[in-house]
């Protein structure tokens, strides 16, 4: 059993006593509904005996002591309840991971709605990092938007930056094991907010704290009306006691009105907005509380990166506290009666209005240092959760420029791929310019290498950990052509499509950079036919060899791999295939040489078609 197995397997025994000790407090949570139950009527037949009968001390006594039981189980029926709660959320989280591991794509959280990338961008489509069965989805753990947003940028970066990637490995490395930490975060923020797979949009929060009304005229304004109200109480009471006229009263309760009318557009929005940033807050509060709270110990590297929720001088959860009060005030507006009678009386509006105003400019200089530092933290627990579902996964070794170019990997895998069904491989390239050209059968594992080499490189370069036994690369820019397609709306053909990819990468080849490229082209000029593809696939690889990159290039041309006896830069590999018991075998083994066989014709005949002996 290797080390994913054995995680599976721990992760399905919690998930086995999660649900265990969820059917005996669902029992206990009923055994305490029928109690309550019970109490009720023992109280109604107490309160009608102790009517009928007179209203004995006995019978009074009786209502006291069932009231005071009813409340004591209902108590103890709420802990329960949220008990339940918590282990719903917490086997949630386990059969998330389980999911993760399974490759089991629709027991995922569903795929976060992001700002969409390029669409020239050099690597994203090919590779399959974003999407609906995507990299990034697999990986993906955040609870806000931008954090989801910040894995997917990682993954995508175009011109990786050494010192990040080690930055980032280091954080990733001490998180992976802190399991409890990251499902308890999750969980607080679950609990808070009632939602357990709903992303937060931190920006929300941001933008509501740009929109400032004048605190001073908003001042102005409570404290005038604030003063109209207390004369409209002082002038109903002496109204209502006699000594003053009724009309008294009701005109300035009018003009407190009118004032009230004339300036209530102003707050309007400011209300509504935190009402539904509410959730938001409560979340982020209750995140940034366990920060503060939590016990570091020796992980320096977590601590140094929450320090701005560590003074206790400016704990973030009390400051985003006093906020969540008064946006909870705001909750009245949906109350619409109530909410008229107290603001006829006093002018509640403005005062929540000022409030958040105050508030906001306590924290309008922190919270995006504090949001900063969540959404870092969310993309980096995404990476550790990948790490610690994947224990034999390694953490790539990356060689800085000033050391000679290099590519090596042993037994490398894609992550995509399930344990049971996945062939790892070795690979290396190591000097500049050179270019390995891949032949071999259909279906026989070239395109999956190429993604394999292209998505662990985006790992790598990502901070995370990735598919192989070792790992050793310089940094590089990364561009491929694997996935391209016609587009009917721009009326391109497929050939045409192909052919401006090529030349995009290309001219990324032939521009200055310190950094080299490393391309992966599958199935070169696919889309034109046998004669023309070979004159072109020559004439382009001619172009390629030699430049600032490396690259790997698969065909079905065998005539291609002729190339390596006239340019010394240029590699043949391959990949094999055995017809056993009238069906085709795949061992998806890369093998140094030419591909010495085809499979076309075999696949046509073992399907049925009519196949012409060649002459």
């Amino acid at each position: 059993m290797n080390k994913q197995s054995v995680r599976l397997h721990v992760l399905e025994n919690q998930i086995n006593r999660l649900e265990k000790r969820l059917t005996r407090l669902s029992a206990t949570s009923n055994r305490y509904s029928w109690t309550r139950l019970g109490l009720f009527l023992v109280e109604v037949g107490l309160t009608i005996a102790a009517f009928y009968f007179g209203g004995s001390w006995i019978g009074s006594l009786g209502i006291v002591v069932s009231l005071v039981v009813f409340n004591v189980v209902a108590y103890y029926h709420r802990r329960v309840d949220q008990s339940i709660t918590r282990h719903k959320i917490w086997l949630k989280l386990k059969t998330t991971q389980v999911a993760r591991l399974k490759l089991d794509w629709i027991a995922l959280p569903a795929m976060p709605i992001l700002a969409p990338s390029k669409s020239d961008h050099p690597f994203e489509t090919d590779l399959d990092l974003t999407g609906e069965r995507s990299l990034h989805r697999l990986i993906d753990t955040a609870l806000t938007q931008e954090g989801s947003q910040r894995l997917k940028d990682w993954l995508l970066d175009i011109h990786p930056n050494l010192p990040l990637i080690q930055h980032r490995q280091i954080l990733v490395q001490e998180l992976a094991p802190l399991t409890l930490f990251r499902d308890k975060l999750r969980l607080n923020a679950t609990l808070a907010s009632g939602q357990v797979a709903e992303q937060w949009e931190g920006k929300k929060l941001l933008d509501w704290l740009s929109k400032h009304i004048p605190n001073k005229s908003l001042l102005q304004t409570l404290r005038l009306l604030s003063g109209l109200a207390l004369v409209d109480i002082v002038l109903f009471l002496l109204s209502f006691s006699g000594i003053f006229p009724n009309y008294f009263w009701l005109l300035s309760f009018v003009v407190y009105v009118g004032v009230f009318q004339v300036q209530a557009s102003s707050t309007a929005a400011l209300l509504e907005e935190a009402y539904t940033l509410r959730d938001g807050l409560i979340r982020l509060r209750a995140v940034l509380k366990y920060l503060e709270t939590y016990h570091y110990g020796r992980h320096s590297n977590l601590k140094k990166l929450c320090e701005p929720f560590l003074d206790r001088t400016k704990r973030p959860s009390a400051q985003l506290k006093r906020i969540s009060r008064v946006a909870d005030g705001a909750i009245l507006q949906k109350n619409a009666p109530l909410w008229i009678v107290i603001n006829a009386i006093v002018p509640l509006r403005f005062y929540l209005a000022h409030r958040l105003n105050f508030c906001k400019a306590q924290v309008a200089t922190l919270l995006p240092g504090w949001l900063e530092v969540w959404f870092e933290l969310e993309a980096l627990n995404s990476l550790a959760e990948f790490s610690y579902l994947n224990p034999d996964y390694i953490f790539p070794e990356v060689v800085p420029d000033d050391k000679p170019l290099v590519f090596q990997a042993a037994a490398l895998g894609h992550p995509l791929i399930l344990q049971e069904q996945k062939i790892c491989n070795d690979f290396t390239l190591n000097q500049s310019g050179e270019i390995v050209i891949i032949t071999g059968s259909n279906m026989a594992g070239k395109s999956s290498f190429l993604r394999t080499l292209g998505t662990n490189l985006c790992l790598t370069y990502a901070g995370g950990p990735v598919n192989a036994g070792s790992f050793q690369t310089s940094l590089f820019r990364l561009f491929t052509c694997i996935k391209v397609s016609d587009s009917v709306t721009d009326g391109f053909s497929y050939f045409y499509a192909e052919v401006k990819r090529l030349k995009a990468l290309l001219d990324e080849l032939e521009r200055p950079d310190p950094l080299p490229l490393f391309f992966l082209i599958d199935e070169i000029f696919r889309g034109t036919n046998n004669r023309e593809r070979l004159i072109g696939s020559r004439s382009y690889l001619r172009a390629l060899v030699g430049r600032n990159g490396v690259g790997i290039v698969s065909t079905h041309d065998l005539e291609l791999v002729k190339l390596a006896e006239e340019i010394p830069r240029i590699q043949n590999f391959h990949f094999k295939e055995t017809v056993l018991e009238g069906r085709m075998v795949f061992d998806y083994k890369l093998r140094p040489g030419p591909c010495p066989t085809t499979n076309a014709l075999k696949i046509m005949r073992l399907e049925g078609l009519p196949v012409d002996t060649p002459d």
